[in-house]
């Protein structure tokens, strides 16, 4: 077995590692200053972005939650794979061959890793299969849906034959274990051993934002077959089947890109919105369309603002309805505004696209109708309207909905539009809306006070926690610049203003560690800040991240070097009033005094070319 990855390998294949590619495959992320980044955390829900990444350094921080690290605790956290398993995946993004302590070849991964490799080999598998005169059904099920080859090559389609261990042979020949491929959702465990649970199905690989292949979905071909129309990979480590969306690795790109997303109900949806030009079109597997979605797909638009759009694509049908009430009550966890878009004679996506082309796919995206607007229409539809007792029964099923509305401008309009279906004047429908708004605010507040009390919360230093005075101001600006940008600034300046002592004990203890580290060895602004004694390592944590104070990098640099010179010109000011102090205590001609006033000059030249230079 060979030993642990050389220390060398580690950093090396880390300082080759952008990790704001990295990063940049999960969530969205945007300029933030000179050198940084910014986007919405993959490691709790919020609203605004507070993830702050800085690639030159190859560090992580955010200012919500706290998590912070470089790529491989990164990776660690979001996919649960060990230190030695990050380091190889790096490795192999970059093409960089590690080397182990005892000379050894890489071992062979285990855990996720052998599962993600378990998948990856089903998925050319099935692909192969498709190809094969058995498929014949498979391939004119996509054929008659408007698919050619290209098509399924494209989404990787492929065809698992009928039997009962054509991919468990298969997969145990390139030495993946019965166990593994349990765990990995491949093959099923029944009371005469394994099989493989997909048999006679064609397959769609289910990729993870990431492109790798972490499930598949299979949908039936053939009469005898007396499984589901649609069969999932069960949950296993790699596949949970409610943070999972099917195309969502085809569609991030332009999902960050245009601020929008089309969710679809199903695999052939998805692949005729992006065949047709609507590439940002997704589906949820196996399961409704929930909240841990929201968060995955708000993470990869940057849902920060009310300028992205969602649309939901349902089936008219009571079904689909059912679908958009349950997106509506997650709806205002969207910053997006959100739509629906139902298509003529309710044809899905796809067949919309087989029956009337790619213009009318693409057409169906743009006559969307505003979320809020469908749910009022489908709550209307309960009630008699002609009647006096059905409008008011509306009134009071609907204005709930429009009391829901949190944007001030959207509102009114709303208000008006319930008014318009109903028959009655806007004042009423409004006096419903507020009555509605204050039952909804009486709700929250009896439900916050069944809440027990809150766990005391750890006091911790943060940047908007300093105090607001100069001398502060400058030892935070300057702890910035240090570690954001110490590299370029003037070699000696750098190491004479390091040995300053801070007069903020928690500034003071970022300086102390980073005064402590080794400045020739590489990644050395992260060593020192993950060196700094707790509770103030989130502070520093900050420092390296947060955005400089700059418009470009020239002139961060220049601000940089000016702070070193500031902490300088600070000390040399205050050696001076001690200096003044003492000429007062001694006589003017003792040999003391003559030694007082030569230092106070020497101290005025010092700042004189400070101050020039």
């Amino acid at each position: 077995m060979a030993g642990r990855i050389r220390q060398a390998d580690v950093d090396e294949v880390k300082a080759r590692v952008n990790i704001a590619d990295v990063i940049g495959e999960r969530v969205a992320l945007k300029p933030a200053g000179v050198g940084s980044m910014k986007g919405l955390c993959p490691f709790h829900d919020e609203r605004s972005p507070s993830f702050n990444v800085r690639p030159q350094v190859g560090y992580y921080h955010c200012f919500g939650c706290g998590e912070s690290g470089d790529v491989y605790s990164f990776l660690r956290a979001m996919d649960h794979v060990s230190f030695t398993e990050a380091v190889e995946r790096m490795a192999a993004r970059v093409g960089y061959t590690l080397h182990y302590e005892d000379g050894g070849a890489a071992p062979e991964t285990t855990g996720r890793s052998r599962l993600y490799a378990a998948n990856a080999a089903a998925a050319e598998f099935f692909r192969a299969q498709l190809m094969t005169p058995e498929a014949e059904t498979g391939r004119r099920f996509l054929g008659d849906r408007g698919f050619d080859a290209g098509a399924a090559a494209h989404f990787g389609v492929g065809y698992a034959p009928k039997g009962w261990s054509n991919l468990l042979d298969h997969l145990q020949a390139q030495k993946f274990s019965r166990d593994e491929l349990v765990q990995a959702g491949l093959v099923s465990q029944g009371q005469r051993g394994v099989y493989d649970r997909f048999r006679g199905r064609l397959v769609w690989p289910i990729r993870d934002v990431t492109g790798q292949v972490i499930g598949f979905g299979a949908r039936k071909l053939f009469d005898d077959d007396q499984g589901p129309k649609y069969l999932n990979t069960p949950e296993t480590p790699l596949y949970k089947k409610t943070q999972v969306l099917y195309g969502l690795d085809l569609a991030k790109r332009d999902i960050s890109r245009s601020h929008r997303v089309v969710v679809v109900e199903g695999y052939t949806d998805v692949m005729a919105c992006h065949l047709a030009g609507v590439t940002t079109a997704i589906a949820s597997c196996g399961t409704a369309f929930g909240s841990e979605h929201i968060t995955v797909l708000r993470r990869v638009m940057g849902d920060d603002s009310a300028s992205g759009e969602v649309v939901f694509t349902f089936d008219p049908d009571a079904a689909g309805q059912k679908a958009a009430l349950r997106a509506f009550a997650d709806e205002k966890r969207f910053a997006a505004q959100t739509y629906v878009a139902v298509a003529p004679e309710g044809l899905d996506p796809c067949d919309l696209r087989l029956q009337r082309g790619d213009g009318a796919v693409r057409a169906l995206m743009d006559a969307k109708a505003p979320m809020f607007e469908f749910v009022i229409d489908q709550r209307l539809t309960d009630f008699d309207l002609a009647t006096v007792e059905g409008r008011a029964g509306a009134l009071r099923a609907a204005a709930p909905i429009v009391a829901d509305i949190r944007d001030p401008a959207l509102r009114p309009g709303y208000v008006r539009v319930l008014a318009r279906r109903l028959g009655l004047d806007i004042p009423e429908v409004q006096s419903a809306v507020e009555r509605a708004a204050r039952g909804a605010d009486r709700a929250e507040k009896r439900e916050a006070g069944r809440q027990p009390d809150a766990a005391p919360v750890a006091v911790s230093v943060t940047l908007s926690s300093l105090p607001n005075t100069r001398d502060v101001a400058l030892e935070r600006g300057a702890m910035m610049a240090f570690l954001q940008y110490g590299h370029r600034i003037e070699p000696d300046l750098f190491l004479r203003a390091l040995q300053t002592p801070f007069g903020h004990p928690a500034l003071e203890a970022v300086r102390s560690a980073l005064a402590s580290t080794d400045l020739s060895q590489a990644g050395w602004a992260v060593t020192a800040v993950e060196s700094v004694r707790e509770p103030f390592r989130s502070l520093a944590a900050q420092l390296l991240t947060a955005e400089f104070p700059a418009r470009t990098e020239e002139g961060a640099v220049a601000s940089a070097n000016d702070l070193a010179r500031g902490l300088l010109v600070r000390e040399l000011e205050r050696e001076k009033s001690e200096l003044l102090r003492g000429i007062q205590r001694v006589p003017a001609d003792s040999e003391e005094g003559r030694r007082l006033r030569l230092r106070l000059r020497e101290l005025d030249a010092d700042r004189q070319r400070l101050i020039a230079s």
